[in-house]
């Protein structure tokens, strides 16, 4: 679409756009792939930073920009057309073109680029002339999984309920307020496909931002009036006569009520429910106590003693914001993570890059699939284990090796001239075994005068401090539990009872979900998690790409269901055993299973729950197309139809 844009606008902010993202822009734009064929083809980018030269020479970039200017001043003033939209296979290949990779991309990656980039349609389309009942969905969540599937259900017409125990949107972003929480994905790849915005004021964006993303999107689509807030969800159980679910909520004043719905989907997520940890004295604290998720905004840090416990992905943006502030910080280290470096992290996009993202044709779109690859699957190969790899004390292939030695660098960089600080710094498994964290300028805290590094345990909680394994004594006025969530006790405290009458707990066990495709349980028959065990793509990606593939998946088993003529679709128990030994395989072969660290991806027994063993483009492949053979259908009773309107 075209937008008004004047001469010294765009001239101005081309001088600032990231010329492998406009360059593949112009070649879709034009059809003519010269664009990055030719002399402007880039280059291999050496760092980790967006490559905004394309390694061209300043002469050469200089000319690229001119001539943009002529083309794009030409479209905007109607003198030609867009080309024809490119096939999945000539996106694939632009983009391995303007990464300027060595790396060759999966042949079949296309297909997800192409919806990714909105050519192809991600939603499943009923056949012609299909016939719909009316079905009730009920979606718990009104946060990032949620509101996808809301968005989804009201364009398929399918009347739905968002049930949500907060009193607004947002989810984590709505609960999680402590100093510097943000995204550690990339702003323009943690949005959905269909909601890109061109106007992220940050290339990470922080919390209120995301916060705010998530209310236009409930505002934009018109989903409040299908919301329900301060209505927790309690008990879930499957009727058989009825086939429905009947779903007991509970308001914050106690009261409670019942509600039925053909299907349940939940967008509760993983890291919902903060962990605390079992400390003796923890309650004894005469001061602020907090949980990094529960934090309290009128507790000012401002010349106080602060002491941490934790140093996971919210301690590592916390104790940098609040170091300086504080009059000392005290951090407890059960074990030390990598952090990962970006240049990008803590920058703001300027007004051009705003401008290019908003005026410029597909340039949001093609710095969006460039993060696709870049934060996603070219990560996956250099966290397989190789079996013959002789050093597997310290990392599980040549390539994770490679990772290694460039982050322990970073480390003792970072650290200046307190390398006496490397040993309690410094991890010894190997690189994205755990979590693996974008630098806050972490390692550069640790070394500041005002803040110190315990590594021994917690023992004790007193009223005014905190005592170690060592008997030391360490005062603080503030207490952070910065000891992230209970994300293998999935769906927290809910209760599921499914067609034999058992729970969920009782079928999992507090901290062994399964589920197939993450997505559904045998004897939970019309019931689908969004996000749910091993759907995490810790090797990298975006959750809004993870929850718009199960959406789409979910989509098409809802659409069977509001045919009129099956009334539960359950997932074949031999299906799902079957899928759970393959799951488990493939973990076996992966960075996760690797016994040098403890990690919240894994539950007591050791079996990883959080991360997918696949890269992106096989869980694409796995939920794109529903197989109706993996499923137990029972007929509807009363298949009368309503025509869709």
């Amino acid at each position: 679409m075209r937008t008004e844009i004047g001469d010294d606008e765009l001239r101005s902010a081309l001088q600032e756009a990231n010329l492998p993202t406009l360059l593949a822009a112009l070649a879709q734009l034009t059809g003519d792939d010269t664009w990055l064929t030719g002399r402007y083809r880039p280059t291999s980018p050496l760092g980790v930073d967006d490559h905004d030269s394309a390694g061209l020479t300043p002469e050469l970039q200089a000319q690229a920009r001119a001539e943009a200017f002529t083309v794009l001043r030409a479209w905007h003033d109607g003198e030609f057309e867009a080309a024809p939209p490119p096939s999945p296979e000539r996106l694939t290949e632009m983009l391995h073109v303007s990464l300027g990779s060595s790396q060759q991309l999966p042949a079949d990656l296309g297909g997800l680029l192409a919806e990714e980039f909105g050519v192809a349609d991600r939603d499943p389309v009923p056949p012609p002339g299909m016939t719909i009942r009316h079905i009730e969905v009920l979606v718990i969540g009104a946060g990032l999984s949620g509101l996808c599937a809301a968005v989804k259900l009201k364009r398929a017409g399918i009347a739905f309920t968002i049930l949500d125990k907060n009193p607004a949107v947002g989810g984590t972003w709505l609960e999680n307020v402590y100093p510097a929480c943000g995204v550690d994905t990339p702003s323009h790849l943690y949005c959905y496909s269909f909601a890109q915005s061109p106007s992220w004021s940050r290339y990470f964006a922080k919390r209120d931002e995301l916060y705010g993303y998530l209310e236009e999107v409930a505002d934009h689509y018109d989903l409040r009036r299908h919301i329900r807030f301060d209505s927790e969800v309690e008990t879930m159980s499957w009727d058989e006569d009825t086939q429905q679910w009947r779903v007991t909520v509970r308001s914050s004043a106690g009261e409670r009520d019942t509600l039925t719905a053909n299907a349940v989907i939940s967008g509760v997520g993983l890291l919902n429910r903060p962990s605390i940890p079992a400390i003796p004295g923890l309650e004894t604290f005469a001061g602020p106590s907090m949980h990094t998720a529960n934090w309290d905004t009128s507790v000012d840090v401002t010349g106080k003693r602060v002491l941490v416990i934790g140093t996971g992905a919210s301690a590592m943006q916390l104790v940098p914001a609040i170091a300086g502030t504080a009059a000392h910080v005290t951090v407890f280290q059960r074990s030390p993570q990598w952090g990962l470096p970006n240049p990008n992290y803590m920058r703001e996009t300027s007004e051009a890059t705003r401008t290019l993202m908003a005026h410029v044709p597909f340039y949001l779109g093609w710095y969006r699939l460039r993060l696709v690859w870049n934060f996603g699957d070219r990560l996956y190969p250099a966290l397989q284990i190789d079996p013959d790899w002789p050093h597997p004390e310290r990392a599980v292939n040549r390539s994770n090796d490679k990772h290694r030695e460039y982050l322990t660098e970073y480390i003792r960089s970072e650290l200046g001239d307190r390398q006496d600080l490397l040993d309690k710094c410094l991890p010894t498994y190997p690189p994205y075994g755990k979590r693996p964290l974008l630098d806050n300028g972490w390692f550069r805290t640790m070394t500041r005068d005002d803040v110190t590094l315990c590594t021994d345990p917690v023992v004790e909680v007193r009223e005014h401090s905190v005592v170690d394994a060592n008997g030391v004594e360490h005062p603080a006025d503030i207490l952070v539990l910065a000891t992230g969530f209970q994300a293998v006790r999935v769906l927290g405290p809910m209760e599921v009872r499914g067609r034999s009458g058992k729970s969920l707990r009782e079928v999992w066990g507090e901290d062994d979900a399964r589920a197939y495709l993450g997505t559904t349980v045998p004897d939970f028959p019309n019931f689908f998690l969004l996000l749910g065990p091993n759907t995490f793509a810790a090797h990298g990606g975006s959750a809004a790409l993870t929850i718009e593939m199960q959406v789409r998946y979910v989509m098409s088993l809802l659409l069977t269901l509001a045919s009129g003529e099956t009334s539960s679709i359950e997932v074949r128990q031999e299906v799902f055993e079957a899928y759970d030994r393959r799951i488990s395989d493939a973990l076996t072969r992966t960075i996760w299973s690797h016994p040098g660290m403890t990690t919240y991806y894994r539950n007591a027994a050791g079996r990883i729950v959080i991360p997918m063993p696949w890269t992106n483009v096989e869980f694409w492949q796995m939920t794109h197309d529903v197989n109706l053979d993996d499923f137990h259908l029972t007929p509807a009773t009363d298949p009368a139809p309503v025509q869709a309107g």
